[in-house]
């Protein structure tokens, strides 16, 4: 392939997903701080709450039906759990955490981020036609780092130096990978 073929086919594919890499970059970046802050909603109210004391072995299916409820949440169940005498319960919209013995907790309400809600979103969309999308992107990322090997010439070329970042590239995440995780 001559050098202005991997050109126009660098430009063109970098051209066109532009702003799929930007957004991609952007909501990675947020996603990757996920444990700490969710990108994708905010706490919109934080309300204290009083409920009867309850024994962990209390805490099962029928239980959280009757306290979804009773606490007055119109919202879909993602999950629940009890960990160090703390029931934490999860929904699409609402958490929940109640200390058992006491019978004290919090309901927090969550809204969407805007933009930032919907940028993850692409991260995690499951919708078959989003994944064809997403496995031709990710191609496209390929031909495009493919393509930019053989852009510069001289002695800033991939030949001559750009093998060795490539491969320091390829080692770090391969050092998180196998040794840090």
């Amino acid at each position: 392939m001559s050098k202005f073929n991997h050109r126009n086919i660098h430009r063109t594919l970098g051209y066109f997903y532009v702003g799929l890499i930007i957004s991609f970059s952007i909501s990675g970046i947020f996603l990757n701080h996920r444990r700490v802050w969710h990108p994708g909603k905010y706490v919109s109210e934080r309300i204290g709450i009083a409920v009867n004391p309850v024994h962990e072995d209390s805490v099962n299916d029928a239980f959280i039906t009757r306290l979804t409820i009773d606490l007055g949440i119109k919202d879909k169940l993602r999950r629940f759990r009890v960990e160090n005498g703390e029931l934490k319960v999860s929904y699409e919209k609402h958490d929940v955490e109640i200390i058992l013995e006491t019978g004290k907790g919090t309901i927090e309400t969550y809204k969407k981020t805007p933009v930032l809600a919907q940028l993850t979103q692409l991260h995690q969309d499951t919708n078959n036609w989003w994944i064809y999308y997403s496995d031709i992107f990710g191609l496209s990322m390929a031909i495009i780092a493919f393509t930019g090997m053989f852009i510069a010439k001289g002695k800033y070329s991939f030949k001559k130096t750009g093998w060795r970042l490539a491969l320091a590239g390829i080692i770090f995440p391969l050092i998180f990978l196998f040794l840090l995780s």
